[in-house]
């Protein structure tokens, strides 16, 4: 496929840079570029603002309120976003649900979930991992007996990311225990306000609650929550998980930190000479923006076979693990160029209000708390070790 930008694709990226200049709120992008905690209400606000644009959902189809882009414009739109330091789009309803929702759903399903997801009355987070099924996930065991018109869900989920907002969850239940561990999986659809859920947040090292444990206890969930045909929820989470492991991958944002890293070397010292002029620190930039741009090329060719339908298994399993590592060697030089000023950060400082002193200069503040959280990329979404099986059966049709 052809990368270079055509006339109407530079329009295009004019376009995008105009509306995020006069559209993006400084106040969200600046907590963005602090690498500031954002609230619930911050997330719901950009989410809004997209919505009435119309360019919240580039990947869906038209009917249901997709943008009709190619994947040149998606492409463009993710990474202007990310160079604006724009929030990030919360993945699980827009990027993870909903493609299921449109491909095995029903139309009653779409008509009613789709609509909610766009103008923000619902918010979706994800049931899959579990404390014994994590990279195993066909090892889980959180239990749907049916009764009648109902499922009767029991068991936990964990690193459920973001799910005390959540209102609703999509999760992957044990429907029948004969068989292959991945034969017997059901997809429900499950309201947070039902009785016998119980959410538990998680601290992380950042000092952040991300992630939560989520308990199931005789929850009753209606039958037509049921997305496709039970025990066929494993179909259904493969191809979720395709679309989940391009997002984690994060082109966009990994091209607006490596510009900022650039940025941080050509203006910081060490020992009397500027970062870019070490010839270790010089080879490591080096090494990884090379490795950047081929992964561009990557994402490319997954949104170009997603876009026309395909669920690239092997290509989706490369991106995952490129992606992640790429993000995570980032941040790991910025925690070198911060020096001695990323091993302290107040857990305060990265609350909205926050009026201390800063420890060194302004960006080192948030390298050690981005350098921690930046840990998970390669263990969710089905950790880098199994991805590498993945691609191993693909290829070798095993």
């Amino acid at each position: 496929m052809n990368l270079d930008y055509t006339a109407e694709e530079e329009a295009f990226r004019e376009e995008v840079r105009a509306f995020l200049r006069d559209k993006l709120p400084k106040r969200l992008s600046d907590k963005v570029r602090q690498g500031k905690n954002l609230t619930k209400a911050d997330m719901e606000e950009w989410h809004a603002i997209l919505n009435e644009k119309g360019w919240l959902a580039p990947h869906w189809p038209e009917k249901y309120g997709g943008t009709g882009w190619s994947v040149m414009q998606k492409f463009i739109f993710e990474t202007e976003a990310a160079e604006a330091h724009a929030p990030r789009i919360i993945p699980f309803g827009l990027s993870m649900l909903a493609p299921v929702l449109i491909k095995y759903g029903t139309e009653e399903q779409r008509q009613h979930y789709l609509p909610r997801i766009l103008d923000g009355t619902d918010w979706w987070c994800q049931g899959y991992s579990e404390p014994g099924a994590g990279s195993d996930l066909a090892s889980l065991k959180t239990s749907a007996v049916r009764e009648g018109d109902h499922y009767v869900v029991n068991g936990q989920k964990t690193w459920t990311t973001l799910g005390q907002h959540a209102d609703w969850i999509f999760c992957l239940v044990r429907t029948d225990n004969t068989g292959k561990k991945q034969e017997g999986i059901s997809f429900l659809l499950i309201d947070m306000k039902s009785p016998g859920i119980e959410v538990r947040p998680i601290k992380l090292l950042d000092g952040d609650y991300e992630v939560n444990e989520v308990f199931f206890t005789d929850v009753k969930v209606p039958v037509e929550n049921l997305v496709g045909e039970e025990n066929k929820g494993w179909t259904y989470a493969k191809y979720l998980l395709t679309y989940e492991r391009t997002n984690i991958a994060g082109v966009g944002a990994s091209m607006a930190a490596l510009d900022e890293l650039k940025r941080i070397a050509r203006t910081t010292k060490r020992n009397g000479k500027l970062l870019i002029e070490d010839p270790l620190f010089a080879q490591r930039l080096a090494r990884l923006e090379i490795d950047l741009e081929n992964m561009k090329t990557t994402n490319l060719r997954v949104l170009d076979a997603a876009g026309k339908g395909g669920a690239p298994v092997a290509e989706s399993s490369m991106l995952k693990i490129r992606g992640t590592e790429i993000r995570q060697q980032i941040g790991d030089l910025m925690r070198r160029a911060a020096g001695r000023y990323a091993q302290p950060f107040v857990e305060e400082s990265f609350e909205e209000g926050y009026n201390g002193a800063p420890i060194g200069p302004q960006w080192s503040g948030t390298t050690s708390s981005e350098y921690f959280n930046m840990r998970k990329l390669s263990i969710f979404g089905g950790s880098n070790e199994v991805q590498r099986e993945i691609i191993t059966k693909a290829i070798l049709e095993l």
